[in-house]
C-alpha cells in the first residue's frame, strides 16, 4: 500500500516525486485548523502540542505515491555495484560542501536576537512543527520540507517580521519549495485553505514573490537530507547495522534538528554527519559509532562532531513534548503502510532513546580516528 516519503524510509532506493495527480483520485484528508495567534504562546516548550489540531481538509493538490517514493537515494561507496561512479562521488561532495558554507545560502546563527524583535525560537519551533503536518497533508516529499525551513531561516535572518505574518511566511516559503522539488505542488488556495483563510491568495503571492526576490531565484540549496544521502552508504556497510533500523532513525533525528533554532548554526553536512553517529550508537550501543570509512565520508572526526550529537541527542530524548508532530508522524503509521518491524523499532528507539550512554572517550583525538582532518565551519 502506498506510504510517506518524508515519513519512513523502507529501502535504500532515491526518492521519487509525487505521481501527477491526474492519475489517481483525491483522496479526502483531514482539515487542520489555523497555526493560530502565537502572541498568547508561552515560551514553554511543552505548549508546542496544542497546535495543528484536526479538522476536515481536501486540499486540491494531494496524490498517494507508490511504495518506490520513499525509498532513500544513497551515494556511491565503496563496494557499490556502480564503481565506474566512484570517481564522482568525492568531487559531488566537494561541491556540495562549498554550497553549504557560502554566506548567502547560510541563515545568521543568532538572527533572533540580532534581527527579531517580535518572534521567538518558540515561535519557530510551533510553525515548523505544523509545517510537518502540512507536509504530512499533501504528501510532500521531506526534501520539500527541509527546503522551505532553509528558505525560512534565510529570510528571517534579514527581514524583522511580526508574528502574526510568521505563517504567511511558513506556506509562502512551502510553495516555493514545492514548485522546486514536486512534480505537482499543491496550489496557491490549498495553501489559504488549510491556514482556514487567514490570509488571501494575493497575500500568499504577494510573500512568494517577496522570498523569490530574497532568493534572488537561486531555489536549490544543499540540505541535511542532501548529506544524508552521501553518508549513509558507508555507515552501513556493516551487515550487524539494519538498514532499516537505522534509516528510520537517522531520519528521525534529522526531521527533530528542523525544531530546533540551537541547530541554525551548524552547517547541514554537521547535522547529518552527527545524526549518523547517534543512529549507530543507538542500533549497537556496545561498538564505536565512529569508524575509519565513515570518517573517510564524512570528513569529520568525532570531536568536531561533539556539540551537535549532544544537542541531537537532548531532542532525541524530549522529543515527545517539544516535537509533536514529528513524534506522532513517526510513532503513528499504519500497519498495513508500514512493516510492523518497523513499528517495533520506532517505539523502542523513541522511548528508550536515554537508556543509550555517550562516552567522552568517543570524543578523544587518537591515532586510529585522525587519518582525515578537514577545516569546518559551524556557522
Amino acid at each position: 500500500m502506498a506510504s510517506k516519503e518524508n515519513q519512513v524510509p523502507t529501502a535504500n532506493r532515491a526518492p521519487r516525486k509525487r505521481p501527477n495527480e491526474c492519475a489517481q483520485g483525491v483522496p479526502v484528508a483531514k482539515k487542520r485548523v489555523v497555526l493560530g495567534e502565537v502572541t498568547n504562546i508561552s515560551s514553554n516548550a511543552s505548549h508546542l502540542s496544542g497546535v495543528g489540531k484536526t479538522q476536515k481538509l481536501k486540499p486540491k493538490s494531494v496524490s498517494k505515491k507508490t511504495g518506490n517514493e520513499e525509498n532513500l537515494e544513497l551515494s556511491v561507496s565503496p563496494g557499490s555495484e556502480e564503481p565506474h561512479k566512484l570517481g564522482y562521488a568525492s568531487s559531488i561532495y566537494q561541491h556540495l560542501h562549498s554550497l553549504e558554507v557560502e554566506a548567502k545560502r547560510r541563515p545568521l546563527s543568532n538572527y533572533m536576537e540580532k534581527v527579531q524583535k517580535d518572534i521567538n525560537p518558540v515561535m519557530r519551533a510551533i510553525l515548523v512543527d505544523w509545517l510537518v503536518e502540512v507536509a504530512e497533508e499533501f504528501k510532500l516529499i521531506s526534501d520539500t520540507l527541509y527546503l522551505t525551513v532553509n528558505y525560512i531561516d534565510r529570510y528571517l535572518s534579514t527581514h524583522n517580521l511580526i508574528r502574526n505574518k510568521l505563517q504567511l511566511l511558513g506556506v509562502s516559503c512551502m510553495l516555493v519549495a514545492s514548485k522546486y522539488e514536486e512534480i505537482t505542488p499543491p496550489h496557491v488556495e490549498d495553501f489559504c485553505y488549510i491556514t482556514d483563510n487567514t490570509y488571501t491568495k494575493e497575500e500568499v503571492m504577494h510573500m512568494e514573490r517577496d522570498v523569490l526576490r530574497f532568493l534572488d531565484f537561486e531555489l536549490g540549496n544543499p540540505t541535511t537530507k542532501t548529506f544524508l544521502r552521501i553518508f549513509s552508504r558507508a555507515a552501513q556497510e556493516k551487515p550487524m547495522f539494519s538498514n532499516l533500523q537505522f534509516d528510520f532513525l537517522c531520519h528521525y533525528l534529522t526531521e527533530l534538528s528542523l525544531l530546533d533554532y540551537g541547530c541554525v548554526r551548524y552547517i547541514p553536512s554537521m547535522v547529518a554527519a552527527s545524526a549518523i553517529f547517534l543512529a549507530r550508537l543507538t542500533v549497537q550501543p556496545k561498538l564505536h559509532p565512529w569508524t575509519q570509512a565513515v570518517q573517510q565520508h564524512t570528513g569529520y572526526r568525532p570531536y568536531e562532531l561533539k556539540e551537535c550529537i549532544l544537542r541531537l541527542h537532548n531532542l532525541q530524548l524530549r522529543s515527545e513534548t517539544s516535537s509533536r508532530a514529528v513524534h506522532q508522524k513517526y510513532m503513528d503509521h499504519k500497519a498495513e503502510e508500514t512493516s510492523p518491524v518497523i513499528m517495533e523499532l520506532g517505539v523502542i528507539f523513541l522511548c528508550c532513546a536515554g537508556k543509550i550512554s555517550i562516552m567522552a572517550s568517543f570524543f578523544k583525538l587518537g591515532k586510529s580516528m585522525s587519518m582525515l582532518s578537514r577545516s569546518r565551519r559551524t556557522t
